[in-house]
């Protein structure tokens, strides 16, 4: 009860903080180029680049320029139409550079997806939040400047409630994939324990 009403007073914290901050500023993009996103944008998570255990992609064809972010050991800021997943169902995809001062123009999307692909379930720049609740930005905001929003261990954010086993599982069984990799025993029993725990 008392988790829930300080996740529930943390949203209201960053929803406040953004919109004081000008979470979407259509003045600030006036006259640049927009994204448009569409859930034909968000296919299987193994065809995008593998960076450490997360995949990054660009929704404007520089993936280079994405990739030279991702793999800087300064870090840096993501140029717009970056595209960072760490499992097939969260993502967060990075707008031109004014859209939304509050999460570096970054825009959290939680999917819903099947062989047949993605359904965006839920869109947005300060209250979207994960399947378990948890607030993306309130997340994501911990990490340290240099890393633009992006969560890896030492960034600064909270450590999330999956081993890296884990989310290799969740990765390799994206149903959205043509084809599926073998899974080990011991993959096939944590796969069997994330069903249960996601129930």
């Amino acid at each position: 009860m008392i988790k829930r009403r300080l996740y529930a007073a943390a949203r209201l914290l960053l929803v406040a903080m953004a919109l004081s901050l000008g979470a979407v500023s259509p003045a600030l993009t006036e006259g640049k180029p927009r994204l448009e996103i569409s859930e034909s944008d968000f296919s299987c998570i193994r065809d995008m680049t593998p960076v450490r255990g997360f995949f990054v992609d660009s929704l404007t064809g520089d993936l280079d320029a994405t990739l030279a972010v991702a793999n800087s050991p300064d870090g840096g800021a993501y140029p717009p139409g970056s595209v960072v997943q760490l499992v097939p169902t969260e993502v967060m995809v990075k707008h031109p550079e004014g859209t939304s001062p509050a999460t570096k123009d970054w825009e959290f999307f939680e999917l819903t997806v099947s062989p047949e692909g993605s359904k965006i379930a839920k869109r947005g720049f300060v209250d979207v939040n994960n399947r378990f609740g948890g607030n993306c930005l309130g997340c994501h905001a911990k990490a340290k400047p240099q890393w633009d929003m992006i969560c890896e261990t030492g960034h600064g954010c909270d450590p999330i409630p999956l081993t890296k086993a884990m989310v290799s599982v969740i990765q390799k069984t994206d149903p959205r994939c043509e084809s599926m990799p073998a899974l080990s025993t011991e993959e096939k029993q944590l796969l069997g324990q994330l069903q249960q725990l996601l129930r």
